[in-house]
């Protein structure tokens, strides 16, 4: 085996990952994650010097692909505005050698969207039509890519502050992820009596209230990098039933998380349940007597198992 990893860039990346089946990839993983066969350490966050910015270490094994690995991604702040990166390293628990260096950036939007993509299809009502988008970027698309088929979707409602004064052809590129898809002229369109909504901006403070919605519904978060990121007011969190990809270290990285524990009252022993939970039938799906949350943070596992499915397409 040469002791010198497969190099991948970016635009590799993007061809590779569409050999793959990205959603299932990651299915297999939560249950490997749920059956002892994985490992998820908590995300390891290094700061920078005098506030010049930051960098997060995710981490994991997947011991029965014989593979380890990390991403490690940076904040940097810059005069004309934050600049973030990210490289997965693919290591063999046999010989310890290096297998890939892969740059993540496709990796990160592709497993973002899936795991959402993961959560709505255990989480979401079977018979929910409405479905709501805010944000408008790569990461939002690819969550339309791999939700749109997940249910009987009557409508899709996409909301971005960009894209209400964007250029005819950018409008016309978010129609064409699905004919059901129409772009919202105000967020409170956007939500309006909506069943799931998935939040996927890069805020780092509230971009909705669920108190302000119409009925119970799903709401999916991401939100970045940036220091106590967060989607929906920490408060929020009192009043849903909550989820995330892994509760063993999601309430130690999710911004409102965190502001909710030391702010407003909240235990993380309130999570009703993670993705290994949900994908090995230890919680039921919920009952909607009130919102659902799923927060999701990005974990090393996701990204170190989309690294060995792409590697292993190498001849």
């Amino acid at each position: 085996m040469p002791s010198t990893p497969y190099v991948i860039n970016q635009s590799q990346a993007r061809e590779l990952l569409t050999q793959v089946d990205v959603p299932q990839i990651l299915r297999k993983m939560f249950r490997d994650l749920a059956g002892g066969q994985a490992v998820q350490p908590a995300q390891q966050l290094v700061e920078f010097p005098q506030g010049a910015g930051d960098f997060i270490n995710y981490l994991g094994v997947l011991a029965g692909d014989g593979v380890y690995g990390v991403k490690t991604s940076p904040y940097i702040v810059r005069d004309q505005g934050p600049l973030v990166t990210a490289w997965t390293l693919l290591m063999s628990t046999q010989t310890g050698q290096p297998l890939l260096l892969c740059d993540a950036g496709e990796l990160t939007v592709a497993r973002t969207a899936a795991t959402t993509a993961v959560a709505i299809d255990a989480l979401a009502p079977t018979r929910a039509t409405r479905l709501a988008i805010i944000g408008g970027g790569k990461v939002a698309q690819a969550h339309v890519h791999y939700v749109k088929g997940l249910r009987d979707w009557q409508s899709i409602s996409l909301y971005s502050p960009g894209l209400t004064e964007a250029s005819a052809e950018d409008q016309a590129q978010i129609r064409s992820l699905d004919p059901r898809l129409t772009i919202a002229q105000s967020r409170e369109a956007a939500i309006q009596d909506a069943d799931v909504i998935m939040l996927c901006t890069s805020s780092a403070g509230p971009v909705m209230d669920p108190s302000t919605l119409s009925k119970p519904a799903l709401i999916t978060s991401i939100s970045t990098n940036a220091p106590r990121a967060h989607e929906v007011p920490p408060q929020s969190l009192n009043a849903m039933q909550v989820f995330c990809d892994y509760r063993l270290t999601t309430p130690g990285s999710a911004g409102e998380m965190l502001i909710a524990g030391e702010q407003h009252g909240w235990d993380k022993n309130a999570i009703v349940g993670d993705l290994p939970d949900l994908l090995s039938n230890k919680v039921q799906r919920p009952d909607y007597d009130r919102h659902v949350f799923f927060r999701s943070i990005g974990l090393g596992l996701e990204d170190i198992a989309l690294a060995n499915a792409i590697y292993r397409l190498q001849p």
